[in-house]
Parts: C-alpha cells; structure tokens; sequence
C-alpha cells in the first residue's frame, strides 16, 4: 500500500465529519508531495507523506503496547487524526507552501560556462529552506488551525497537535507549557513523531 493511501485510508476510517473536505484540501495543496524538513529527516520530495506514515505506524504500536487494546481502541481515532494531522501546517498556508528550494551560488558556475551551468543550483546539504514570505508561525499550530477549518477537533487532540514537539520545540514553548500537562495522546504522538524522526528516518 502506498503512504497515500495508507494515510487516507486510515483517516476516511474516523468518521469525523468533514474529513473527505479536508483530504481534499492536502491533495490540493501538495501535502503528498512536500518534503518533511528543510535539510533533516526526508528533505526530499514525498517526504512528509512517508513521515505522516511512519507516525502513524508508530503510534498505533505504542499505543496497544502502553494501554493495551482495550482501552487504545477508546482513543484510537484520535491517534489516527493527531499522528495524521500533526504536520499538516508543513504543507504551507494561504497558497504558499513552507517549505521551497534553497538555491545557492553554484562554485563552478563561470559566464563561460553559462551554456552547461546554472548559476545558482539547489543545496544538496539543505535542499529546503522555510517560505520566506509566510509569517513565522509554528507549524505545529498551523497544523491545527487548518484542521480546524474541516473538521471538529477536541481539546486533547488540538492540544497534542499544537504540542507534538514536545519539550524540544522552542518556538511553542513547550519546555513551559506541557510539564505537568501531559496526556496519554500527547505522549503517544510525541513519541511516535520522536522515534519516527531519529531513528526510522535517521534525523540529522
């Protein structure tokens, strides 16, 4: 199965309302196809996708493993809709996407080779950098703020969204908001996003 259709398959199998909406909308505006970082893990085409997967995968197995099937199946789609949703906002917003092609001055670029060199190629060692034209909101809120336009959210899945970086992300605030503040989804999707990021993807 490819990482599309796992990921659509699995969030059509919430039944939240407005979903079809909404996975219209990723496809519309390059979900599928963005990379997931700007030069760490998958910085390439198709890489936020096999992410998402990767998350995904993740969190179920966590998720059965910490609470057992029982009581994992009572939160289960909304680990779907968190491990899913959690980088939507890397996809950009407003009609521009966050993440575009860092150019850099190409070192054997000469007038007289113009015919067979760019002048400026796209970084191997960054191949992204962040839209400079977007405002500089974290993606972990943007992400819930564009599902929100599709579909209900409830606090606990808006909260593990908008937190799913955890204590590492300082653009948030985590380190001030999440200690004493954790919940079960929370600590499943970090985790998932966590060990998806540095050690499935092999993080930079």
């Amino acid at each position: 199965m490819d990482n599309k259709k796992y990921v659509v398959d699995r969030l059509m199998s919430t039944g939240r309302e407005g979903m079809c909406d909404l996975i219209s909308y990723m496809d519309e505006v390059g979900f599928f196809e963005a990379p997931c970082s700007g030069g760490n893990h998958l910085c390439c085409k198709y890489g936020l996708v096999q992410h998402t997967r990767n998350v995904m995968m993740a969190a179920e197995n966590i998720g059965y493993a910490l609470l057992g099937k029982k009581d994992y199946e009572e939160i289960r789609p909304s680990v779907i809709i968190v491990s899913a949703l959690h980088d939507l906002g890397k996809c950009g917003d407003f009609g521009k996407p966050l993440y575009v092609p860092n150019m850099i001055k190409n070192k054997k670029y000469k007038k007289s080779t113009a015919d067979t060199e760019s002048e400026y190629i796209q970084s191997d060692a960054k191949p992204y950098e962040r839209n400079k034209n977007l405002t500089n909101v974290p993606h972990s809120f943007k992400s819930a703020s564009i599902a929100w336009r599709f579909i209900d959210l409830t606090e606990d899945e808006e909260y593990a969204i908008m937190y799913h970086d955890g204590l590492y992300d300082r653009e948030t605030g985590g380190m001030a908001i999440i200690p004493g503040h954790e919940t079960p989804l929370y600590i499943i999707v970090h985790t998932a996003d966590l060990w998806s990021a540095r050690i499935t993807e092999g993080e930079k």
